[in-house]
């Protein structure tokens, strides 16, 4: 049972560090009004499609995730 503790510690944790990163870039770059984010708005509908912030961050993480990972 104290593994399953530790586990879910550090799970917490690494989950509180991405939310914190997440948060600051928010502040600090563009991510979220880059060119290929769709916005539609009519009325009080509101769509919004961060195709461009999804591919980038989908491209920096596998990278990160080859550069760590590879054999």
């Amino acid at each position: 049972m104290a593994q399953i503790g530790r586990i879910l510690m550090v799970l917490g944790g690494l989950l509180f560090l991405f939310g914190l990163l997440v948060l600051l870039i928010g502040r600090i770059g563009p991510f979220g009004r880059m060119p290929g984010d769709f916005y539609l708005q009519k009325g009080n509908f509101a769509l919004y499609l961060p195709l461009g912030t999804s591919l980038l961050l989908s491209l920096a993480l596998s990278l990160v995730g080859y550069l760590f990972f590879r054999r």
